[in-house]
């Protein structure tokens, strides 16, 4: 199926008419996976939000009404889309067919919950080690127009609207006796005014934004191109408030990645150097977790001063150097473009040459790093903002520097999950893991499934900040004193 056929097909029908059904479609298969479900499998959230931004940009209201039918059989021509894997002549064809197909779908299957609980838990739950140029008192209103906790519970709160009320926020919604109890926690004026500013979009701003996110004039490769609908998921113009055409980008806005975008376009560089000192330091909360480990933190040596990785973490098991890089992929490497290789190593090659310094210094008992055990094995941890879902895989490790300990890249969502595992010491399970020659090329969620988990402390204070799980804790503790309870 060409693209130009596809295109064509969405723009058959009038997107006020399209747009409503892939909302409610959405919708109905907004939980994690839940598109397995759907009628023969087609309803994924990458494509819905694919025919959602050809509508948006391409059609127009000069053409017919739709049904479930064609919504149907758009989604069937997305999935029989020609690939450009088809014609690639590149020797590394499988491996720019694995990040593009991983950047288009793996990046609605992040975990919800540690997504927003991570907003607060690291940009106002976590203290960072150097003097903050933009995340100072007072940053989260001039950036967001109210506090990072009501700003993540307005996303909350239009992301359970459009779930249940198939894809809409309407604001009348807001006057009605319903809305009072939320209404007092977070005033309608401020729900409005926030959405209004970062979460909606009409249709011509989105075709201006859509033309200017345009990196490739290659038709098999339009649909890997950022979607608008990323920047601001709901749309006004199309029946009554708001519509959300894949609900699945709702609370992604609010999650530190979409936060770091909004931040960036408001302070440019500067907001970027202060998320990464953060993240560095919540990394560093999340090794704390780790039980029976001792966690230091980067260590100077030398007359120039020079620096370690930024977390050493010694376990009975082994010796786990942590380098943390506040990166996300590029256009680049979602697009698998000729650049892609020389983009990863400036992502991510300092730090494998910074494990592997570490790693050599220890080794050879320097005297700054005296306390660090020789008796254990070494490995080395990346830990990234955002995950490189196949930078473990044959297809790309080789194009990165070599190194003489086994490295692993991983996501903070990964992470997050690693310290929590309670049956198992994990040291014992990133060994097994890098024992293994296959296992140790896949992501390291692999190697944590199946273990049991305890609960994460600090995403759990996380999420514990925003304004429903208080307006639900006041609820139960009013009914309990209501009871004699």
């Amino acid at each position: 199926m060409r693209d130009g056929e596809y295109v064509a097909r969405v723009r058959r029908h009038r997107p006020s008419a399209l747009l409503p059904l892939i909302a409610r479609a959405s919708a109905s298969y907004s939980l994690e996976s839940s598109w397995l479900e759907s009628p023969y499998r087609k309803y994924t959230p990458w494509a819905l939000a694919d025919a959602a931004r050809v509508s948006l940009a391409c059609g127009n209201e000069y053409r017919k009404d739709a049904s479930d039918a064609d919504l149907l059989q758009i989604l069937d021509m997305y999935v029989r889309l020609e690939d450009y894997f088809l014609r690639d002549t590149d020797e590394d064809a499988l491996g720019r067919w694995l990040l593009r197909a991983s950047g288009e779908q793996m990046t609605y299957q992040e975990p919800v919950f540690q997504d927003l609980a991570r907003a607060a838990a690291m940009l106002t739950q976590t203290a960072g080690t150097r003097e903050a140029r933009c995340l100072r008192p007072g940053w989260e209103e001039e950036l967001l127009g109210t506090s990072l906790s009501h700003y993540v519970g307005i996303a909350q709160l239009l992301w359970a609207s459009a779930i249940s009320c198939a894809g809409r926020f309407d604001p009348t919604s807001l006057a009605g006796p319903s809305s009072e109890r939320i209404c007092a926690e977070i005033p309608d004026t401020t729900i409005m005014s926030v959405a209004e500013e970062h979460f909606v979009i009409d249709a011509a701003a989105f075709r201006q934004d859509n033309d200017r996110a345009r990196m490739t004039t290659d038709p098999l490769l339009r649909r890997f191109e950022f979607n608008p609908l990323r920047g601001k998921p709901l749309v006004k113009g199309y029946g009554p408030g708001f519509l959300a055409p894949v609900s699945h980008l709702i609370p992604a806005k609010a999650s530190p990645l979409g936060i770091y975008y909004t931040g960036v376009a408001r302070f440019g560089e500067a907001f970027t150097q202060d998320l990464g000192d953060l993240f560095e330091a919540y990394v560093g909360r999340q090794l704390g977790l780790l039980p029976d480990a001792t966690v230091q933190p980067e260590i100077v040596y030398g007359r120039n001063k020079a620096r370690s990785v930024d977390w050493i973490v010694v376990t009975e098991e082994l010796v786990l150097l942590v380098e943390v890089k506040s990166v996300r992929p590029t256009w680049h490497l979602r697009l698998a473009s000729e650049r892609r290789v020389d983009e990863v190593n400036r992502m991510l090659g300092h730090a494998y040459e910074q494990i592997d310094n570490t790693a050599a210094l220890i080794a050879s008992g320097h005297k700054e790093f005296a306390k660090v055990p020789t008796d254990r094995p070494v490995h080395g941890l990346i830990v990234t903002m955002e995950p490189f879902h196949v930078v473990n895989a044959p297809v790309q490790r080789p194009q990165l520097p070599a190194t003489t300990v086994p490295v692993t890249v991983c996501s903070i969502s990964e992470l997050e999950n690693m310290v929590t595992i309670s049956d198992a010491p994990v040291g014992r399970l990133l060994l097994e893991r890098a024992a293994d020659a296959q296992r140790s090329t896949y992501a390291l969620r692999e190697a944590l499934s199946g273990h049991t988990h305890g609960r994460n402390a600090v995403l759990d204070a996380g999420w514990d900040s925003y304004p429903w799980r208080h307006a639900a804790a006041g609820q139960m503790s009013s009914e309990s004193a209501g009871t004699g309870l």
